[in-house]
């Protein structure tokens, strides 16, 4: 295939297929540097760019996986490579006392913990937020209630794999901070934070 202002030229004449780009005249007032020419070439390439890119069916998940490096690969990161996890991942059980659960938030430092089961099932999550009107509401007899009494039970989740992208919307649409990682059966996998896509530069 063969991109040019001449259909006549031999190269036009020898292309199995010949896209014709010509213009009325350049934009150089000389007449002489290429401008107008390159720039209905480029805009004819984008074209056919675009069209190939929606009859192959490409998603923007591809486009993660073959382009991953740079600012641009930046914004097609996957929670996985950004979340907190393993030790980092505050837990704490439902029948942890409340002053214990301010002793795991403030090691950890991500404004949060989760209450988890034994084996890692979420139950809720207590946040910054959930202390300060639990304080309000109870004052310090707070410190003799549990964990299971002051969760949120449905905290908003997402999957390791989605695109960090994703995650930002939805901090973003919710107006939190963060996000809890789960697995397919509903067991605690990391935490996201807010802070961990500000050092992206994604924001």
């Amino acid at each position: 295939m063969a991109l040019t202002g001449n259909p006549r030229s031999p190269l036009a004449q020898a292309a199995d297929v010949h896209l014709d780009v010509s213009i009325r005249a350049e934009a150089c007032p000389l007449g002489l540097a290429p401008t107008a020419s390159t720039t209905a070439a480029l805009a004819m390439g984008d074209a056919l760019s675009m069209e190939l890119l929606e009859r192959r069916g490409f998603t923007v998940e591809d486009f993660a996986v073959l382009h991953p490096g740079g600012r641009l690969g930046k914004k097609l990161l996957r929670v996985e490579d950004l979340m907190h996890t393993g030790d980092e991942v505050p837990r704490v059980g439902p029948a942890t006392r409340m002053k214990d659960v301010l002793f795991e938030m403030t090691r950890k430092r991500l404004g949060l913990t989760t209450v988890t089961e034994e084996d890692g099932t979420l139950l809720g999550m207590i946040s910054d937020g959930d202390l300060r009107r639990q304080m309000e509401r109870h004052g310090y007899s707070l410190l003799d209630r549990t964990a299971a009494e002051c969760m949120t039970r449905s905290p908003t989740l997402i999957g390791r794999r989605e695109l960090a992208t994703r995650a930002l919307d939805l901090l973003e649409t919710r107006k939190i901070t963060s996000l809890l990682v789960t697995d397919g059966q509903g067991r605690i996998e990391g935490v996201l934070h807010l802070h961990d896509l500000w050092k992206t530069e994604m924001i």
